[in-house]
């Protein structure tokens, strides 16, 4: 009959080679993982580099120079989505790299979920970006999906609508979990 000793080596054992994976998973996870501040509240947004990596990697360089803090959300459509990312605060602007390749998927536009926004030209996604308060699917296939609202869509519900809102909320920070203090 095993003793207790080796009993509880063998489940620390067990737990060790269940627990390690699944732990690498949640580092993993938080490289992808965007703190969006407002004042209301935390939103964090998993990006989806499977998805579109040249997106997530452009909403990642952008946030490390803190391109997006102070930024407006200049159009918020409630029952539609919310829009942010352009420096000039009227929905003309962009960053200063150039215009992102189209990365589109078969990622149904439901809502919580964060697309690129664009002019015409498919492949004009450029720093701009939103997140839908509901299900849009005549946008799927249409626009570049980067991301997913995981925790704090109640704060997205709070911003002030208009295109443009009379008194915009802002971005008070945008920065990688990685990189939070």
């Amino acid at each position: 009959m095993p003793s207790i000793r080796s009993i509880a080596a063998y489940a620390i054992l067990l737990l060790t080679l269940i627990a390690t994976p699944l732990l690498s998973a949640q580092a993993q996870d938080k490289d992808n993982l965007l703190y969006l501040d407002t004042q209301y509240g935390r939103v964090v947004i998993q990006m989806l580099p499977d998805l579109a990596p040249n997106h997530v990697e452009r909403i990642k360089t952008l946030t490390k120079q803190g391109f997006y803090d102070g930024i407006k959300f200049h159009r918020v459509i409630k029952g539609f989505m919310a829009q942010t990312g352009d420096p000039l605060g009227n929905g003309t602007g962009g960053s200063d790299l150039p215009d992102l390749k189209a990365e589109f998927s078969s990622q149904p536009y439901v809502r919580g979920i964060v697309g690129m926004a664009r002019v015409a030209n498919p492949n004009s996604a450029n720093s701009q970006f939103f997140i839908m308060y509901a299900d849009a699917h005549g946008l799927d296939g249409q626009y570049t999906a980067w991301g997913k609202v995981i925790s704090g869509m109640e704060y997205v519900d709070q911003l002030h609508a208009g295109e443009p809102p009379l008194n915009p909320d802002i971005i008070v920070k945008m920065q990688l979990a990685t990189d939070a203090k």
